[in-house]
């Protein structure tokens, strides 16, 4: 085996300091002084797409809590109640725990524990006894395994015990190769993982059902599991066995050197993370100092004992002052680490070839998780990918038009039996599962907010082979329901009956939110006809349909009617914004194209901030959005609205909003309970405030607020109509910018607030 014969390496870190983590980005790394006590808001997460794992960093006890994204419970496209049990809807589940027990029990100094959201690797340093431990993971996607690296600088330091548990019951089995274990959930899913254990110097022996390892100078664990799910109707959502693929990927990964598969985990992820720089500022040298989850209580205005930055390069009367400032203190890098690491967890949970990320991504230590960690289709599954088009990550998003794709089956099967016989295409319930299932209300509108989703990455790809194959045929099946759907009124308007505004107010016909679904389905789809030149005859009945449409109300108060009936309560602070997604993410009422509608959006906007009503007079702040309007999805939706509607300094409120009332010290954002949507949602929001495309021209700079104004620049972003955009700005002003797409010519650009045709260079 080349791990045995290889020399062992050890990197040498300055920790004293922590000025090491200070190096290169300041953005790309999170890092901490101590190991992670609680799962959600400490744990640091590392993923392939497919399988990932929280890691803890302990000194005496390393735990790797890890999962796999399609061990589910629940039967075959279950159609009715939310029963999140063994059978029924079912739910995503923790796959199980490697616990490795040092043999030394000693006080650890000098520790630091970090994440690398530019690459993915995660590290725990610290010395014990007078000997320097470190220790590096990764989950590695072209290798579809995860590895962990313990060595020392001291030969034969490493001694203890290693432990594999199943979380569905299955019993791990010790062989002189690693640990195994292997079962079948209630609903007949096959699953197994496989640890294989290789060490340099030392000896691994079998005790029990773990392994004791003695006097090793390194020791490293290659992880893998896999179920038997396949994504497939016909096939009944079930393929193989699972332990043949995991034992060929541990075989093949074992030919290899640690090197060579750290150097393939890197490389293939900087390809996709690095496509993307964004520059909002330079936060200063005294906080960049400090831990990760101390700038996130300084930022927050949080009171911050003087321990829990001892051994930091700052200077005791600077962080007395940075503590005293309650308000917050400024941290741009803080906010771009946002930014990157919202992009970091997308590419760590969602690659080709595996399932979408759904409200946790895909990392979850529980068996009965919030929402059965599913996917929710009226808001949840939708914001993890909003930032997949626009933040360069395209393929990320392709799991979910695979999901869509593969749910198409048993939500016509399901449509049928819910609206009749007669009903052409399909939609969904708020709900669904991996296996084909939808549970709970049914929400009527998602199959057109997925088909959005369809839409944009053909908008931002141009790419008509998709579009002709997949894209196309998904949203014209679409429009055939919603033709046979919508219901008619004595005038000839159009209406979707028996609507609801999730998750707020009475069922009745011609909801808003439905209704600027409908209109965004049916403009997506004359776009694409038109761009396939085909089916001329249904382009002419899309376009009535959609002229036809009950349109936007402006109410007596001014504002944005979120239903047909004038009844909006100014008081009203609501979290779900349902009736404003003509704005953002959707592209019906814009500040060029429709600006009264626009600004009647912003009063109610205003108003779900808690800024209207009774507190018309009152400053916006992040402390005046209260209550439920306080949740890790909320801000970034919000934000992203505020940016649409040219509202940067209120746009920049929201992020720090979300940074100060539902992050947790890993960074994660918090409902509460936990979920990811807030951490996939914000990069998304950030570009609105920066770039639009949305409004039938490329805007720089749409929404910049005035802690971003100094200097700035992005590199990478895209824009629909296949365009990567770069630019730089000064004192609020673009400096430069640069665009490219798939061919050349011109493109319409406003630049500080002129419209401009500029040359397109090619890809």
């Amino acid at each position: 085996m080349i791990f045995k014969k290889q020399l062992l390496i050890i990197s040498i870190l300055l920790l004293g300091a922590g000025l090491s983590m200070a190096q290169g980005n300041p953005s790309s790394k999170l890092w901490y002084k101590q190991p992670a006590q609680k799962w959600s808001a400490e744990a640091l997460p590392i993923g392939n797409g497919r399988m990932g794992a929280m890691l803890y960093g302990g000194v005496d006890q390393d735990r790797i809590q890890f999962n796999e994204q399609s061990l589910w419970s629940g039967d075959n496209n279950w159609d009715g109640d939310y029963d999140t049990g063994d059978h029924g809807f079912g739910s995503y589940r923790n796959f199980g725990e490697i616990v490795v027990d040092f043999a030394a029990k000693s006080d650890a100094t000098s520790y630091i524990r970090s994440l690398d959201i530019s690459n993915g690797t995660h590290s725990t340093n610290f010395v014990q006894d007078g000997v320097r431990f470190t220790r590096e993971a990764f989950a590695s996607h072209p290798d579809q395994v995860m590895l962990f690296r313990y060595a020392a600088d001291k030969m034969g330091a490493l001694s203890g015990k290693i432990s594999l548990t199943s979380a569905q019951g299955a019993v791990a089995v010790a062989t002189g190769e690693g640990l195994t274990f292997r079962g079948e959930m209630p609903n007949k899913l096959k699953y197994a993982a496989v640890v294989r254990v290789l060490h340099n110097g030392g000896t691994v022996m079998v005790e029990g059902n773990r392994l004791t390892f003695n006097r090793c100078n390194s020791l490293t664990l290659l992880v893998d599991a896999r179920t038997s799910y396949k994504p497939y109707f016909k096939s009944d959502w079930r393929g193989g066995d699972p332990m043949a693929l995991i034992g060929f990927e541990i075989a093949k990964a074992q030919r290899k050197t640690f090197d060579a598969l750290r150097k393939n985990h890197i490389k293939d992820l900087t390809a996709l993370l690095g496509r993307v720089k964004f520059d909002i500022g330079t936060t200063s040298s005294d906080l960049l100092a400090l831990p990760t989850d101390v700038r996130l209580k300084l930022y927050a205005g949080v009171e911050v004992p003087v321990e829990a930055v001892k051994g930091c390069n700052i200077d005791s009367r600077v962080f007395d002052k940075l503590v005293n400032q309650r308000k917050g203190t400024d941290d741009p890098d803080l906010e771009e680490a946002m930014f990157y690491y919202g992009r970091y967890l997308l590419a760590s949970c969602s690659r080709p070839g595996g399932l979408p990320a759904n409200l946790q991504g895909l990392w979850n230590n529980s068996n009965t998780p919030a929402w059965a960690s599913d996917y929710h289709n009226n808001i949840n599954v939708q914001m993890n990918y909003w930032a997949a088009e626009s933040t360069n990550l395209s393929e990320c998003q392709i799991p979910l038009i695979d999901f869509i794709v593969a749910a198409q089956e048993p939500c016509r099967i399901a449509t049928r039996k819910a609206f009749g016989d007669s009903m052409r295409g399909w939609t969904a319930r708020t709900s669904q599962s991996i296996f084909g299932g939808n549970g709970w209300e049914w929400n009527i509108p998602a199959s057109a907010w997925y088909a959005q989703h369809v839409y944009e990455h053909w908008a931002f790809t141009q790419d008509m082979d998709y579009l002709r194959k997949t894209g196309y045929p998904i949203i014209k099946e679409i429009c055939e329901f919603w033709e046979d759907h919508l219901k008619k009124l004595p005038d000839g308007t159009l209406v979707v009956p028996n609507g609801w505004s999730p998750e707020h107010g009475p069922h009745e016909d011609g909801v808003m939110m439905d209704q600027q679904l409908v209109w965004d389905l049916f403009q997506n789809y004359l776009d694409v006809a038109k761009a396939l030149n085909t089916d001329a005859d249904y382009q002419k009945k899309v376009a009535d349909m959609q002229a036809h449409l009950a349109p936007n109300r402006i109410g007596k108060w001014g504002q944005l009617q979120e239903w047909q009936v004038d009844r909006d309560d100014p008081d009203d602070q609501h979290r779900h914004t349902s009736h404003l997604f003509a704005v953002y993410p959707g592209r019906q009422i814009s500040k060029t194209l429709t600006p009264q509608l626009a600004e009647a959006a912003i009063i109610s906007l205003r108003s779900r901030s808690g800024n209207y009503g009774k507190n018309i007079n009152s400053p916006f702040t992040v402390e005046s959005t209260v209550g439920d309007s306080r949740r890790s999805w909320t801000w970034p939706w919000r934000c992203a609205l505020w940016a649409r509607l040219g509202e940067g300094e209120r746009a920049a409120i929201m992020i720090r909003g979300l940074l100060t009332y539902n992050t947790l010290p890993n960074l994660f954002c918090n409902h509460p309970p936990f979920q990811l949507d807030g951490n996939f949602g914000i990069p998304a929001a950030m570009v609105e405030m920066v770039l639009q495309s949305h409004a039938g021209e490329i805007q720089l700079l749409p929404a910049l607020p005035k802690e971003w104004a100094t200097k700035g620049f992005f590199t990478g972003l895209r824009a629909r109509g296949g365009y990567v955009v770069d630019c730089a700005w000064q004192n609020g002003k673009v400096t430069s910018c640069k665009i490219r797409g798939i061919k050349p010519g011109k493109a319409r650009v406003r630049i500080n607030g002129e419209i401009k045709e500029v040359e397109v260079g090619v890809l």
